[in-house]
């Protein structure tokens, strides 16, 4: 409570700090865009009226040009004859005209390109270069999405999925070698002290008067054959034991579920909630953890005082079965391996997912 408790609390501050520089970036972002937009709809609002008051140069021009060109035309029709003033006046009008007209068009449609470029073209903006948030997961969350965020997000091959299990389920790994988790390596340690004195004490369990009967009989030999199947049955129980003890006391759960929240504000409420839980993990977690250990200590203790003679058979079970536990896993996890990556790999993996999720909890 001293050491391993505040760190699991930093732990959960630094992963509201995150969202909330998240929730910050995004903010940032939406009014970049919002400002790039309403920049570009004032600018081509203010260039329509500026060519709405001011017609432009060149339709004046041509214009003033047309008056000279009927000018001259008036004056040289003095010296024609009527039928042909009447016909050239009547040509240069239609010339006159369509000038004008092609002159307004071009000048048009000069302004709109000057102005918006394409109009059918919509402004595009590139919102990736400025989000910098880089969303990161450890193996536990990896490993516990369901099949459409692994999907997404579990882009790991076979050997890294397959070293994540066995760092989680070899004892001497996960209990000593250094992980990226929210886990306290203090109640790793007391547990895997915990598991050491189980194992023990499955394997006394045991020891009945029939075992006693034939180690007498072979004249106190260790025959190991005499043993296998008490040793397969005393790991199995044990193994398994301690890892009811790991889901239920270890505080990676808990810190998770804060880090799952979307929004700074839930994860401190949640995180207040998985505080409170986490004291009360640890002090059960010591109370029974003590209780356990003296009542194995005094019921070993007790029974090596009578039959000092068993005590080294006791010792070699204990010490086989928990060296079946260093092993065991790496076997089993080769199983949920292949089923999870061949169920990623493929459109319709979803029933190959979930039983590779059911396996990797053996």
């Amino acid at each position: 409570m001293k050491c391993g408790y505040p760190l699991l609390v930093n732990n959960m501050n630094e992963i509201i700090k995150e969202k909330e520089k998240i929730k910050k970036q995004m903010a940032n972002n939406n009014q970049i865009t919002t400002g790039k937009n309403t920049g570009i709809k004032n600018k081509g609002i203010k260039s329509i009226k500026n060519k709405k008051n001011f017609p432009p140069k060149k339709v004046s021009l041509n214009f003033v040009n047309n008056m000279n060109i009927n000018k001259k035309v008036k004056k040289s029709s003095s010296l024609l004859g009527l039928n042909q003033k009447s016909k050239r006046n009547k040509n240069i009008r239609n010339v006159n005209k369509k000038n004008i007209n092609r002159n307004i068009i071009s000048n048009n449609n000069f302004a709109k390109n000057k102005t918006f470029g394409n109009l059918n073209t919509k402004p595009k903006f590139n919102n990736n270069k400025n989000i910098n948030i880089k969303l990161s997961y450890n193996d536990y969350e990896l490993n516990t999405f369901d099949y459409r965020n692994a999907v997404l997000y579990d882009k790991r091959s076979c050997c890294q999925y397959y070293l994540s299990l066995l760092k989680e389920k070899n004892p001497i790994i996960f209990s000593f070698c250094p992980r990226k988790d929210y886990n306290s390596m203090i109640i790793k340690t007391c547990i895997f002290s915990l598991s050491f004195s189980i194992y023990y004490a499955a394997n006394f369990a045991f020891f009945n008067d029939e075992i006693m009967h034939e180690i007498y009989e072979t004249g106190g030999k260790y025959d190991i054959m005499l043993f296998i199947p008490k040793i397969v049955i005393s790991f199995a129980a044990s193994y398994y034991i301690t890892t009811i003890i790991k889901i239920i006391f270890l505080s990676e759960r808990n810190i998770v579920q804060v880090r799952r929240q979307l929004t700074p504000s839930l994860a401190y409420t949640i995180s207040d909630k998985e505080k409170r839980n986490l004291v009360i993990k640890h002090i059960i977690f010591f109370v029974l953890g003590l209780i356990f250990l003296v009542f194995f200590w005094m019921l070993l203790s007790s029974f090596g005082a009578v039959y000092p003679n068993t005590q080294m058979f006791i010792f070699k079970n204990t010490l086989i079965s928990f060296a079946m536990s260093l092993v065991y896993p790496f076997f089993i996890n080769i199983l949920p391996s292949i089923f999870r990556m061949c169920s990623l790999r493929s459109t319709n993996g979803e029933c190959a997912y979930k039983i590779s999720k059911f396996l990797q909890l053996l």
